[in-house]
């Protein structure tokens, strides 16, 4: 193969591993686990499957609980135990032998947990435990700040905090033995994490709370503990700002990334909101300036997600460096060979692209 001439479609290094090209399937949720035990189904290996043929250069998976109470519904996945790690083999296996790396959103909903699937006609709501569901922890008992969210929550204590800490890095070295090619830490869209960063959710005065420095110390050490854990890449979804007065802000974000380079990190995927009820003014790339921030002010790579959603809006972001890659979701549903027609819409030559055989006289030429 020769380098096509699309921005685009050129690889990208991910510390040892090369992603073939700089358009991405973003993690969504998809509640389809019906045993309410965490283990991937059919429906799974179907789903990532049908992105392993549409030409993406990486794939990665929706939130992955790393404890059965950091699911965010019962009806998600988890990676806390061996027979989870089995069934995620089917997945990346096939994913795999179609030349496409796959990761994994290694995640803990916090506060935000113990809810119904998001689904057409099911109400939001909390899940009570006679139905499967929990207690929520968070950094303090205070709930999420909407009417879905009505069960209690629990406040952390510091060894609940280390124990979501060996967590992360025990799920990083099942992913690793699940054949995945890239770690995803969620630390976005008012989860545990971003709970603990954020100063609208964190009031704790102890030493994950208070300052900067503190409220950013339980991230930080997720990233060491998966580090460890694992030899994958590990990229950190953030939400670059909480778009509310004395919330966490854009300049936040930019020290926080610098110390994830410092930590490590090999990308920043920079999207926004979620940690409390708030109407967004959303628009085309609408959360790009904020990634094209960070990657300027913070000296790291990273990918930009958000109402990105045809072939030439795509390319000029990348081409014109204000991200390194983009993640697509709701596009990669309505369309899982998306990649592959963009690389058409972009001029790359089918030859240059990953079509698979079977799919051969499909190819636009």
């Amino acid at each position: 193969m020769t380098a096509p001439d699309a921005t685009l479609f050129s690889p990208i290094q991910l510390d040892r591993l090369t992603v073939p090209n700089r358009l991405w399937v973003s993690p969504m949720c998809q509640y389809s686990v019906e045993q309410m035990d965490g283990v991937p189904t059919r429906w799974h290996q179907v789903h990532y499957g049908s992105f392993a043929l549409g030409g993406w250069g990486l794939v990665v998976t929706e939130a992955t609980a790393v404890l059965p109470e950091g699911r965010i519904s019962p009806f998600d996945t988890g990676i806390w135990n061996d027979e989870q790690v089995a069934a995620w083999r089917e997945v990346t296996d096939f994913s795999h032998a179609q030349g496409v790396p796959i990761g994994i959103q290694l995640a803990h909903a916090g506060r935000k947990a113990s809810t119904d699937r998001w689904w057409p006609g099911v109400a939001g709501r909390n899940i009570p435990a006679e139905e499967g569901g929990w207690t929520p922890v968070g950094p303090t008992s205070a709930r999420w700040e909407s009417e879905e969210y009505t069960t209690e929550v629990t406040e952390m204590s510091p060894e609940q905090i280390g124990e979501v800490v060996e967590a992360f890095g025990q799920a990083a070295r099942r992913a690793e033995q699940a054949g995945f090619d890239v770690l995803e830490v969620h630390a976005a869209h008012g989860y545990l994490l971003h709970q603990f960063y954020s100063p609208l959710s964190n009031t704790r005065t102890d030493e994950w709370g208070g300052s900067f420095e503190n409220r950013v110390r339980l991230l930080l050490q997720v990233v060491d503990a998966v580090k460890q854990a694992s030899s994958l890449p590990v990229m950190v979804r953030i939400s670059a700002t909480d778009w509310t007065e004395g919330g966490w802000s854009a300049e936040d974000s930019v020290a926080l990334c610098r110390l994830l380079r410092e930590h490590g990190v090999a990308l920043v995927d920079v999207s926004t909101g979620g940690n409390n009820p708030i109407s967004i003014k959303v628009g085309p790339a609408y959360q790009l300036p904020f990634a094209e921030q960070v990657r300027a002010e913070a000296g790291i790579p990273v990918a930009s997600v958000g109402m990105i959603s045809d072939a030439e809006q795509a390319e000029q972001i990348v081409a014109d460096g204000r991200a390194d890659a983009v993640f697509m979701g709701r596009t990669a549903l309505r369309d899982p060979m998306f990649a592959l027609r963009a690389a058409h819409e972009l001029g790359v030559a089918a030859t240059e692209v990953n079509w698979r055989p079977q799919r051969w006289r499909g190819a636009w030429r």
